[in-house]
């Protein structure tokens, strides 16, 4: 392995920032573009949507694992990593602005396809860069000091794109509409993309060195029991902010009965929050074991929901979002550092190194949250006759409420169980394990 000058941490880190802005809003409005956002008559229903999510679940099953399985076999004098960010991030910004820019007669069938289409084309294309950036992380900083540098400010730059991508969006929709929007913000984030890949040192890979193989990979990451624990928590959290974010605009319509404009007020009360919590969270990370830090983090944050099922005015509900989102801090500030000490105990034991492997494929497991949303939908649309903003129901307070409150806390629940089952030996030292991986490569060129 030819190891290259250090990468500055700002130049990662500010990747976050171009990779979150377009998955965020296309996340986070999806469900309020196409269920409510157009002209009355040319909306697609819940269960329609639900469905398009569903399918897309099943196709990130098979899309994650293939792109981790070829990044880490990939051989080329830029890296392994770094051809893939650069091919594949105009292709996601392009079906990004699609999926935003649905023809205004498209209604019924032909808007249902669009959507897939579209849907589909920009999930998997997410799932590539995110693949091939976050197996970067624990190859450009190796010890635990760097890590928590790094991704502390890599989550800043998350939440700071969330601040943009989610909580100005309904400001910037209403005066540019959802399609410019994502122009913009597809600019703005391909460039970031484009300026944190060519700052990567990443280092290269002889021809010679051992390349994964495909059963293999997937045998052994399917019976490690650290990536199931790990993975279904993230599943589950996952879920509930996905649910939290794309439930404001229905809480805000139709509990608080506001306009689209609140929502920014309660979206940016979670984003502003997560942001400062990440900073405290950070400094008790470096004083407590992350293990530690992550579990209470998980916890607190299932119980900051229970006021939020309380609250109907404005204030109340900014000021327990608030609350929520310190507390969702602490679960972003460690998150990646658990993913990465997976990574690393595998690579020890095997001598390959497979991270994009394990962190697309447990990016899949953050993707479930696509089935959650999907069965949520559903639901409200069956239990509450929810069906679109054109067909409300008859109790659409209640079905808002499910989605912001309800389902995320059950979600956070079983997320705080499966925590439980994730723990490190302790005495294993970073430093230690880079070096018997470096030895075993170095073994392999000699052979």
């Amino acid at each position: 392995m030819i190891q290259k000058k250090a990468t500055s941490a700002f130049r990662y880190a500010i990747g976050m920032f171009g990779t979150s802005i377009p998955i965020n809003m296309f996340k986070t409005y999806a469900s309020a573009y196409y269920v409510f956002g157009r002209n009355p008559g040319h909306n697609l229903e819940t269960d329609q949507l639900a469905l398009i999510v569903f399918i897309y679940t099943f196709v990130d099953a098979i899309d994650n694992p293939v792109y981790g399985f070829l990044s880490d076999r990939t051989r080329t004098k830029w890296g392994r990593r770094r051809p893939w960010l650069v091919a594949g991030t105009p292709l996601l910004i392009l079906s990004f602005v699609l999926f935003f820019s649905a023809p205004e007669t498209f209604q019924g069938g032909s808007l249902f396809v669009f959507a897939l289409l579209t849907y589909v084309m920009t999930g998997t294309l997410d799932s590539l860069i995110n693949a091939n950036y976050g197996a970067l992380f624990p190859e450009l900083f190796v010890s635990d000091a760097e890590r928590a540098k790094a991704n502390g400010m890599r989550q800043v730059f998350q939440l700071v794109a969330m601040v943009i991508s989610v909580a100005l969006t309904p400001l910037v929709t209403e005066q540019l509409g959802y399609s410019l929007t994502a122009v913009i913000y597809g600019v703005l984030a391909g460039a970031v993309i484009l300026y944190c890949t060519f700052g990567c040192k990443e280092s290269s890979i002889e021809e010679v060195a051992e390349k994964p193989q495909l059963l293999k990979t997937v045998r052994d990451i399917l019976t490690n029991p650290k990536f199931w624990a790990f993975g279904l928590t993230n599943a589950f959290y996952g879920g509930a902010m996905a649910m939290v974010l794309s439930g404001i605009p229905f809480f805000v319509k139709y509990v608080l009965d506001l306009d689209g404009k609140n929502n920014t007020v309660l979206m940016g009360a979670v984003l502003l929050a997560g942001m400062i919590g990440i900073i405290g969270w950070v400094q008790i990370v470096r004083r407590v074991d992350s293990v530690k830090v992550w579990k209470t983090a998980l916890l607190l944050f299932a119980l900051a929901f229970i006021p939020l099922f309380f609250t109907s005015g404005l204030v109340p509900t900014a000021a327990a979002c608030m609350v929520a989102g310190l507390c969702g801090g602490g679960i972003i500030a460690t998150m990646d550092l658990m993913g990465a000490r997976i990574m690393d105990a595998d690579t020890e034991k095997t001598g390959v190194r497979r991270e994009a492997s394990y962190s697309s494929t447990i990016g899949f497991m953050g993707r479930l949250n696509g089935l959650f949303s999907s069965a949520a939908l559903l639901f409200v649309n069956r239990v509450y006759g929810f069906e679109s903003g054109d067909v409300p129901g008859e109790r659409p307070a209640d079905a808002a409420r499910f989605l912001f409150v309800i389902a995320p806390f059950v979600l956070m629940l079983l997320g705080v169980v499966c925590s439980r089952f994730l723990n490190f030996d302790h005495k294993e030292k970073k430093e230690t394990k880079q070096k018997t991986i470096d030895e075993k490569v170095e073994a392999s060129w000699r052979e």
